[in-house]
């Protein structure tokens, strides 16, 4: 039973690797697909809104997809249709539409990852951890990549690695979980299925459950502005710092600093989240994340903004996998893979809009305005968590 929930973990860590490598590929590309393409920052901002729309979509059918069809590949698949349309290099519409599918998919992956890691009774909080720093290897390793695409004729041949990462994932959870419910699956390593609620014993509906509870929206919301921040500095920090601070072709790897010190932070700080407590120590990541934006925003010199960028990813980085571990934990068993699969789809809905709101913004002031929108979500942040319950919470 140990060795299959090893293998279990294993086929989770590369589901979530994948979703990192998806998220951060765009930021290094943005400048090239621009130049192909010929478009401005709210043009090219599109990508993002249809990634909104299929992240969207994920995270309205979560429950019912892995209710009907168990837990699995499906929508793997889904993810490669996206990602082949990507590498075609089509027009700009089709270019933008491909994202509705990939973001439709990686929802699933990160969704999926998250709900049934939460619902584990033992290491959840370390394995969490070690999960999302995977997250951030695969979202580190991904500019260095696409860096060096962006420079080539065929810049769009970096979905091809996409695609074949997908179909090593797809092929990881058909032999692994086997298309079977998370009970089921849970139950083959000796967890035994999650106590019902009353309300499930006299037949409420589980969205109605998990959408009667306050928490589960607080923690949604703060997801879906976190993964906004998250997104938006992985995604438009190399056009900051090469119209901004002057940045020459390398600048991309900044993107990778940004993405290996959350990778860091990951594991670095579980000590510290252990010893402060999750929920107080979020508020002193996030007060620090704001005075590190502070210093890129207001020095206007290229390395202090790259080794400030890096710090914040690893501030920032240990704040998904706390807010996970907290929802196992304040919300009643049986609603932990509804309400998580929610809250994370919900946070890339949040990795879509608000790059764009940015884009949107650059287009009539410039890509400057990036410092200041990040600093006012990042404390739009801070009001939503202190307004998050510590304690278990019953349906309302």
């Amino acid at each position: 039973m140990r060795r299959r929930g090893w293998i279990q973990f294993a086929a989770l860590c590369l589901a979530i690797y994948v979703a990192g490598w998806n998220d951060g590929t765009l930021g290094p590309l943005l400048p090239r697909l621009q130049e192909v393409y010929h478009v401005g920052y709210a043009v090219v901002s599109l990508i993002f809104v249809t990634n909104f729309v299929g992240f969207f979509l994920g995270a309205s059918t979560y429950l019912y997809v892995t209710d009907r069809f168990g837990y699995g590949s499906v929508t793997s698949f889904i993810l490669a249709i996206g990602n082949s349309l990507q590498a075609s290099g089509a027009p700009f519409p089709v270019f933008v539409i491909a994202h509705i599918f990939a973001g439709y998919g990686e929802s699933f992956l990160d969704a999926g990852s998250n709900a049934f890691l939460a619902s584990l009774s033992e290491n959840t909080s370390t394995k969490m951890g070690i999960m999302h720093a995977i997250y951030g290897v695969g979202a580190m390793c991904a500019p260095l990549v696409s860096t060096q695409f962006a420079r080539l004729p065929r810049w769009s041949f970096v979905y091809l690695v996409h695609i074949g990462l997908v179909t090593l994932n797809a092929i990881s959870q058909m032999v692994t979980f086997r298309f079977r419910r998370q009970d089921d699956i849970l139950a083959e390593i000796g967890q035994p299925p999650p106590q019902k609620t009353k309300e499930s014993e006299a037949g409420v509906n589980k969205y109605k459950q998990v959408f009667g509870l306050r928490a589960v929206h607080l923690m949604a919301f703060f997801i879906f502005t976190y993964v906004g921040v998250e997104v938006t500095i992985g995604g438009w920090i190399v056009t900051y710092v090469i119209n901004e601070r002057h940045g020459g072709a390398n600048s991309g790897y900044i993107s990778s600093g940004f993405w290996g010190g959350l990778t860091l932070g990951r594991v670095a700080l579980l000590w510290f989240n252990k010893k402060i407590g999750e929920w107080r120590v979020i508020f002193i990541y996030v007060v620090l994340v704001l005075g590190l934006e502070l210093v890129v925003w207001l020095v206007d010199s290229l390395l202090p903004s790259a080794i400030c960028v890096a710090f914040v990813g690893f501030f920032l980085g240990p704040i998904y996998p706390i807010v996970m571990n907290h929802a196992g934990t304040i919300i009643q068993e049986e609603l932990i893979s509804g309400s998580i699969g929610w809250i994370s789809s919900f946070g890339g809905a949040g990795a879509a809009a608000f790059p764009f709101i940015t884009g949107a913004i650059a287009s009539g002031t410039g890509i400057g305005s990036l410092q200041p929108l990040l600093i006012s979500m990042m404390g739009l942040m801070l009001v939503i968590w202190a307004f998050v319950p510590r304690n278990r919470v019953q349906m309302k």
